[in-house]
């Protein structure tokens, strides 16, 4: 489980970016945010990641599994983050961008192997391993860098719009596939989104924000 416990964060001595945030996600379950631009949505994310610019400060608490994450590295929190853009390396091709997120106790050449092979097989991308990433769709795209992310073996995961700039088909294809990929790993996601399709979709609970 995920927790937000009376969560702020504010910019130097400035005011909090918004009102407290309490939140609760079980396993295998997609909340989302939601709000207004500017009020601090990606920001959240940061925050529960580890990624938090220099000058912003937290109080409250964010809790994984019970263990308090703020003491943390971003490393050692093991929470992985999707964005609006798939973001793959493109001097890898599509395989050796989903080996980049294994484990190094996955071990040996062919164990690692058969790990991307069945992951490529699972995203629909079984004969594409070999291909230049710029080759891809969209669609393929979204799903190879989700793959990639899901490897890695995060307790949580975080979606900061990754579903914005495909068009209506595919952002309702991709958005399922994403969701039932985070039940089948039985990891909290939390999503942040300006559309109501995707809040509806994810059918956890939802936060609001607002300026404090």
């Amino acid at each position: 489980m995920l927790e937000l416990r009376n969560l702020q964060i504010r910019h130097k001595n400035s005011d909090s970016l918004f009102a407290p945030l309490n939140l609760s996600i079980p396993a295998g379950q997609v909340a989302v945010v939601m709000g207004p631009s500017g009020v601090g949505k990606s920001t959240l994310l940061d925050a529960i990641g580890g990624h938090l610019a220099a000058g912003f400060q937290t109080k409250g608490d964010v809790l994984l599994q019970g263990r308090s994450l703020l003491p943390l590295t971003a490393q050692a929190r093991r929470i992985g983050l999707i964005f609006q853009d798939p973001v793959l390396f493109p001097h890898l091709n599509v395989g050796q961008n989903l080996a980049f997120g294994l484990p190094r106790d996955i071990k040996g050449r062919s164990k690692r192997r058969a790990t991307v092979h069945k992951a490529l097989s699972d995203a629909g991308l079984a004969d594409m391993g070999d291909r230049d990433p710029a080759t891809l769709s969209g669609g393929q795209m979204a799903r190879a860098a989700l793959m990639r992310g899901l490897l890695a073996r995060p307790q949580a995961l975080l979606l900061d719009e990754p579903f914005s700039k495909l068009d209506t088909a595919l952002r309702a294809e991709i958005r399922e596939f994403t969701f039932a990929h985070i039940r089948q790993a039985g990891i909290p996601g939390l999503l942040v989104t300006h559309d109501p399709q995707d809040a509806e979709a994810a059918g956890g609970p939802m936060l609001t924000l607002s300026p404090a």
